[in-house]
């Protein structure tokens, strides 16, 4: 139902210092608008003064200053993309940058985490991505009240759950990238689920999409043929914005 993760938005105090960690430490570039009338969440530097969009493979990055909503993430968990080759080389230059790196094992390949400058907990993680660098974002961790409700909704949306936490306190789901929904907690690096996420995903239909969720959504903020916002039960915003688009 859902094709790919469009963008993932995160709240920033500072749009200067952010994107100084994402262009020059995590070396993402800003994403320019295809023309004057992208609608996207994030369309680059002229979309609005308080937001940026950077580039992560085919996936919007977006930094956003709060000054209305969607706000765009808090402590959100999340991770990029890098080739499998790349991350012994990742990891001597951000450990030489000074930051402090914590390493986990995930049957062959390994991930590294540091944090942004707002207490965001990012990982870099081997996939199989062409690269150079980093490609792509494969999960998001969601914090949600009720395990069994957050499920329920994204298996609506198409999602299939893969694992579950033995302590019943997180589910993985896999779809247009892994989705890690956790009841609050603390994960490895002291990671927690974002609030308020916002994150946006193509699909063949909006409205189909918005008819499977309908009675469980928080509110519907727009509908339209194209393009259809909703809050989920937790409050975290998903847009649905139609590949033809």
């Amino acid at each position: 139902m859902l094709t790919t993760l469009s963008w993932l938005a995160l709240e920033v105090k500072s749009l200067e210092s952010a994107r100084e960690f994402y262009t020059d430490v995590l070396e993402l570039s800003v994403r320019r608008p295809s023309n004057d009338n992208d609608e996207r969440h994030g369309v680059g530097e002229s979309g609005h003064e308080n937001e940026l969009a950077l580039a992560a493979g085919d996936t919007d990055l977006v930094l956003r200053r709060p000054d209305g909503v969607p706000r765009g993430g808090l402590h959100t968990h999340y991770a990029f993309s890098i080739p499998e080759a790349e991350y012994d080389d990742w990891w001597d230059r951000l450990e030489t940058a000074g930051y402090d790196l914590d390493e986990a094992q995930f049957g062959p390949v390994r991930s590294l985490y540091l944090y942004d400058p707002d207490g965001n907990c990012v990982e870099l993680g081997q996939q199989d991505v062409a690269g150079p660098g980093i490609d792509g974002i494969f999960e998001v961790v969601l914090e949600v009240e009720s395990l069994e409700r957050a499920e329920s909704f994204y298996s609506d949306l198409g999602f299939e759950t893969v694992d579950v936490g033995d302590d019943r306190k997180r589910v993985r789901m896999s779809g247009p990238m892994a989705l890690e929904l956790w009841e609050p907690h603390l994960g490895i690096a002291d990671a927690r689920g974002g609030v308020h996420v916002d994150l946006g995903f193509k699909t063949d239909e909006p409205t189909a999409a918005l008819n499977a969720v309908v009675d469980q959504v928080r509110q519907v903020d727009e509908e339209s043929a194209e393009r259809v916002v909703v809050r989920d039960p937790d409050g975290h915003v998903l847009t649905f914005v139609s590949s033809s688009a």
